[in-house]
């Protein structure tokens, strides 16, 4: 087919797709670009051909269109899916907002219910807190459930969000005494925002610069005393000036499987969802030590119990789900698992570096690093050396290599 044909067929094919997204016809998939990943949900071949496109051209019923750099959508992603205003407002509704409501992470709790006494008493602010860990383990729930504990207003940004010193400034004069500011991924902000925080979280006061060249004059303003909470998956990454001004700096672990259970047992109550204790064990069990997932995992098989049964999501129908989805007895998903064998079978017991893992499976190294390898570190299945990563005995029995 000649070149001209091509970039017709995918011209009308995007035409098409964007016909289908006005009358609501297709999926749109989470994480992806627009150009990248199209699904059709609807069209038969009679609509396709309705549409003109050409016989060799048809696509079958919920056939994908993507470009070779799509990305599979993970049900096991450890990242919140802020574009799908729907999966978000249920994670909200599964938050607690108190410590009695909060399940796991035991010793954080202890060290945080005393600082919050201790400034309840003394009338006064907390020190800033900075919350560090993998993503999913409730960063942003903990400085939900503080700002609770201390009866305060809980404003939230993300450190993206915030390009201009200027944006900073708006934010900070804007809080009210004894406000909690919460900023999400603080390791992203700009250092020319970072700076304006330093004075901020210290000496509660503003430097700002007004006017350009010799004319040029700082003027300092006063703050309300507030409270900065920071969260973080990159804690190293952090300028030292500012991780040093956090008077609590804080690790989330991962959590224990009998913690999971309790956080999924929790979740199904409030969706109204009647799950077995066998069943929520099963869900902990595959859910990577990571409440976000287990939430997800618990929804993925509520859908699946409300369609292939009575909505009771028992032990046969929870395994059935994970089957489904490819999740496998310790929480691998087909991304994992594809990791794994790639690097041995292309080196076999030698160290593989991080590029070269990138290369393998088509995945950015950021997104190995940040989301694919903690998991597989804790568990054993992989081990990080000078040289690169070793795929371990644990993962290659795991998998029959």
């Amino acid at each position: 087919m000649g070149t001209k044909k091509w970039a017709w067929l995918a011209t009308r094919r995007l035409q098409v797709a964007l016909l289908l997204f006005n009358s609501n016809r297709f999926s749109y998939l989470r994480n992806s670009t627009f150009s990248a990943h199209l699904v059709i949900a609807s069209l038969t071949p009679a609509q396709q051909k309705r549409e003109f496109i050409p016989t060799d051209a048809m696509l079958p019923l919920g056939a994908r269109c993507y470009n070779t750099d799509m990305a599979i959508e993970r049900v096991i992603d450890t990242s919140l899916h802020e574009d799908d205003s729907e999966e978000r407002a249920v994670e909200y509704s599964l938050r607690p907002t108190n410590f009695n409501e909060y399940i796991g992470q035991r010793r954080l709790k202890t060290n945080l219910k005393l600082a919050i006494e201790a400034a309840r008493k003394r009338n006064d602010v907390m020190d800033h807190v900075l919350l560090y860990g993998p993503p999913g383990l409730g960063k942003t729930t903990m400085a939900g459930v503080i700002a609770h504990e201390m009866g305060a207003n809980f404003r939230a940004t993300s450190a993206p969000s915030i390009e201009k010193a200027g944006d900073l400034a708006s934010i900070l004069t804007n809080l009210a005494d004894g406000d909690i500011l919460f900023i999400d991924e603080i390791h992203r902000l700009r250092r020319a925002v970072e700076e304006i925080l330093y004075s901020a979280m210290e000496d509660y006061k503003l430097d700002i610069v007004i006017g350009k060249g010799p004319a040029a004059r700082s003027v300092k303003l006063d703050l309300p005393r507030f409270t900065l909470i920071g969260a973080t998956t990159q804690a190293g990454n952090l300028a030292g000036p500012l991780r040093d001004r956090f008077g609590h700096s804080y690790r989330l672990e991962y959590y224990a499987n009998d913690d999971i259970q309790q956080i999924i047992e929790r979740s199904a109550n409030i969706l109204n969802t009647k799950i077995k204790p066998e069943a929520a064990k099963l869900l902990a069990e595959r859910s990577r030590l990571t409440p976000r997932i287990a939430n997800r995992l618990l929804k993925r098989v509520r859908d699946y119990a409300d369609v292939n049964g009575d909505g009771i999501i028992d032990t046969p129908t929870a395994k059935n789900a994970l089957d489904m989805l490819e999740i496998d007895d310790l929480g691998l998903d087909p991304a994992d698992r594809n990791m794994l064998t790639l690097m041995y079978e292309k080196y076999g017991d030698k160290p593989v570096g991080l590029n070269t893992i990138a290369a393998l499976t088509g995945d950015e190294a950021s997104t190995i690093e940040d989301y694919l390898e903690p998991f597989l570190v804790q568990m054993g299945m992989i081990q990080r050396t000078p040289r690169g990563r070793v795929v371990t005995d644990i993962a290659k029995r795991h998998l029959g290599l």
